[in-house]
């Protein structure tokens, strides 16, 4: 746990001259205040304010003063800065000017669903497997729709010609304190995936919004364009962000039952299926694009059926093999990077803990490659589909009572009208398939 004292002796040590302020807005894009090494003991004191109406789902113009409280343990140096009169940040927590939290804040909202599972005598680990693609830019710097390279899965240099780049983003990380478990070229051309080792909720999450900041720095200096787009070209896999997850409790984890055949405990079987019921509430959360949705198509690697497995990749919910004694975990796989990663996170444990809770009943597993099944034979199976639109999401979302539960009316009309107007601008917008399919056949 680092203290006020600890940042003022690493700032003047490592000669840090310039330091970000930073919080995350309604749909997970990274906005900060940045100050002067001057103003440190003002920010450090909780003193910094900013003009919260100009953040999306935060307060109106009649209250717009907001405080950023900074996280003292979120401290840190960017390597990829000069080593003298260096660059560091402090990612925070957003308050009122009562001193209450700010309840749109989604680290706010992360953290209260944690306590709820520390109430429980829980802790809640993640691991999530993040997924990008490198593209060529122009003369100018601008990102082109081409990719890097042609080469597949697990491929190496010189067909992957990603190796440099990806090599550098992880020594990067690991700089900032990442611990990497695993990073290789993806299935589709240009594609990658940088796999970091898990933690609780809340360092998870601000990892997982630091990691895009990393990554898109460094194909930038590469001469790259880094997105995280779910589908950015057609006929190919499609970027996800699995998150591997377990519960502990008295330093345990408490998904594992040695005596279980996928070694899953009667707690994990109820998270689970908390998981499962909850899905189509949460996606305009775990995958809140118009894009997001084109990666659900069969044949392409992304679930897109709400069903489990013990070890059937083809499925929404997997349970990974592991050789450690005690390990268990389950793995979500429909989430997708451009996920605000507090939200999406919140959602996940506020729909495992409500498994538990509610008791509910883990249906079986589902050990057939389920799109190679009938319509027929899914429904005999109790197998429903996820949501295929975006707006098909959220129209379930609006509906629903978990989430209104877990965001509070307020914020969740917010998000709801900020992505209603979304597909809205899609609805309006013609694209290159309809010029082509139409313009000639009628």
């Amino acid at each position: 746990m680092l203290t006020k004292q600890d940042i003022f002796d690493l700032v003047e040590e490592e000669d840090v001259r310039f330091i970000r302020l930073q919080f995350t807005d309604m749909l997970g894009t990274m906005r900060n205040l940045a100050i002067t090494t001057s103003r440190l003991e003002d920010a450090l004191d909780n003193l910094c304010m900013f003009d919260g109406s100009s953040i999306m789902g935060f307060v109106g113009v009649e209250e717009s003063d907001l405080y950023l409280h900074p996280d003292f343990d979120t401290f840190e140096i960017f390597p990829w800065r000069p080593h003298q009169g260096k660059v560091a940040r402090l990612i925070c927590d957003v308050y009122k000017p009562d001193g209450t939290r700010l309840e749109s804040d989604p680290r706010y909202i992360l953290q209260t669903v944690i306590k709820e599972a520390e109430e429980m005598g829980y802790k809640f680990n993640v691991g999530p497997e993040c997924e990008f693609f490198l593209f060529n830019t122009d003369e100018r710097g601008n990102p082109t729709t081409e990719p890097h390279d042609n080469a597949g899965y697990f491929d190496l240099a010189p067909l992957d010609n990603g190796e440099n780049c990806r090599r550098e983003i992880c020594l990067t990380l690991e700089d900032m304190g990442y611990k990497i478990e695993a990073s290789h070229h993806e299935m589709a051309p240009g594609q990658h995936e940088i796999t970091f080792r898990y933690d609780d909720a809340l360092k998870t999450a601000d990892r997982i919004v630091t990691f895009r900041t990393v990554v898109k720095t460094i194909a930038k200096r590469n001469g790259l364009h880094a997105t995280f787009m779910p589908k950015p070209i057609a006929g190919v896999s499609g970027s996800g962000m699995h998150l591997t997850m377990s519960l502990e409790k008295d330093g345990k984890n408490v998904f594992y039952n040695e005596n279980d055949p996928s070694k899953l405990s009667d707690t994990a079987h109820k998270f689970t299926a908390g998981l499962l019921k909850y899905t189509p509430d949460m996606a305009c959360f775990t995958n809140p694009t118009v894009n997001s949705y084109k990666r659900f198509i069969p044949g392409y690697e992304a679930p897109c059926y709400i069903s489990w497995s013990e070890s059937n990749r083809s499925l929404l919910v997997r349970v990974p093999s592991s050789k450690k004694p005690g390990d268990a975990r389950i793995e979500l796989r429909s989430p997708d990077p451009t996920a605000n990663p507090y939200l999406a996170l919140a959602a996940c444990l506020k729909a495992g803990l409500k498994g538990i809770k509610d008791n509910e009943t883990l249906p079986p597993s589902i050990d057939v490659n389920i799109y190679n099944l009938s319509d027929k034979e899914r429904e005999a199976l109790g197998v429903k589909s996820l949501p295929i639109s975006l707006n098909e999401a959220i129209k379930i979302a609006r509906k629903s009572e978990f989430i209104s539960e877990l965001l509070g009316d307020k914020f969740a009309s917010s998000y709801f009208e900020a992505k209603e107007e979304e597909y809205g601008e899609y609805r309006r917008t013609i694209n290159q398939w309809e010029i082509e399919k139409y313009l000639i056949a009628y």
